[in-house]
């Protein structure tokens, strides 16, 4: 299936007349926000536009809107249904984290009313707020970077942190640079790697089958807390390299140590300005009273970075 109607199969047949357009025009769509009884918005090539309900696109500014497209709550309700599969509760889980993935890899935030329990959120009811992420591979994204991912002779590969602000392709760049690690590519043997997808966006898991390419030596852990999950790879899969995405906690870096204390490789996302603001954070200095991570990817424009070494030399 093309990834264009992938999108479109997400919205019951009655309702798909009003995202042809939209959905057609796959390449720079990054999300659709439908929010019930306000106009449902699109952003695509990182500007919003508004959709009118003959399903065109218009430039969304200065919150003035003409002939706009607003779902009710019934329609809201209806394609939050045919997202789960006419089965929300098969979801469960997933919902209670605020999201679901589905086929194509696509990931759909939600928001409603959350019923707090004694573990945090057991249940989102009266869903009303809808975020679709388009989920977009660019193989080769982090071609220029492999070569001086590895230790001259030999595949042995060095640990790296990529490093952005929100919103400029960590993940995207994560994902290729799994691929290729798994892969292997020029003389580069492929090698084991386990991903561990708390949030569904690496693999993009639907079902367990990955919706992404990442790799063909690549196992997921998908929706799974990021510091059971690693552990749990350690333990029954052997990797070489394991990769997550986010590091956000001083558990996540508690387990990290324990990974590369064992001699496992990491690749992991961390969002930041410069390597040294992630340097200066104060759950992160364990990482780096020893040489763990030789790499540092830092991203400040989309899809595009500069390497650095552990002694702050750039390398590409």
């Amino acid at each position: 299936m093309k990834k264009s109607n992938s999108i479109l199969q997400l919205f019951p047949g009655p309702l798909r007349g009003y995202f042809e357009h939209t959905c057609a025009r796959y390449d720079d769509l990054q999300e659709i926000r439908i929010r019930a009884g306000r106009p449902v918005l699109v952003r695509r090539g990182g500007r919003e536009f508004y959709l009118k309900k003959s399903g065109d696109e218009k430039l969304a500014m200065d919150n003035k809107f003409e002939d706009e497209l607003r779902l009710d709550v019934g329609q809201v309700d209806n394609i939050f249904v045919h997202l789960c599969r006419y089965s929300p509760y098969a979801y469960g889980e997933e919902l209670r984290h605020g999201f679901l993935t589905v086929a194509g890899g696509h990931r759909i935030g939600i928001a409603g009313q959350a019923v707090i329990a004694q573990n945090g959120v057991s249940v989102i009811r009266n869903i009303r707020f809808l975020n679709i992420r388009v989920a977009h591979e660019v193989k080769g994204v982090a071609q220029p970077y492999m070569a001086h991912m590895y230790e001259p002779e030999g595949d042995k590969i060095h640990s790296c942190l990529i490093i952005a602000p929100p919103g400029m392709g960590k993940t995207t760049m994560l994902r290729d640079m799994v691929r290729q690690v798994s892969d292997g590519f020029g003389h580069r043997k492929g090698c084991s790697v386990s991903v561990v997808d708390e949030r569904s966006e690496i693999a993009g898991c639907f079902m367990g089958e990955p919706q992404n390419d990442v790799g063909v030596r690549t196992d997921v852990m998908d929706a799974c807390p990021k510091g059971y999950g690693m552990e749990m790879m350690l333990r029954s899969m052997t990797p070489e390299v394991i990769a997550v995405d986010e590091i956000a906690l001083s558990e996540d870096v508690q387990t990290l140590l324990m990974l590369l204390n064992c001699g496992v490789k990491v690749i992991a996302t961390i969002h930041g300005e410069s390597v040294r603001e992630v340097k200066e954070k104060p759950y992160l200095q364990p990482l780096f009273e020893t040489t763990y991570f030789r790499r540092f990817l830092m991203i400040k424009e989309k899809g595009k970075g500069a390497l650095y070494d552990e002694r702050g030399e750039r390398l590409v």
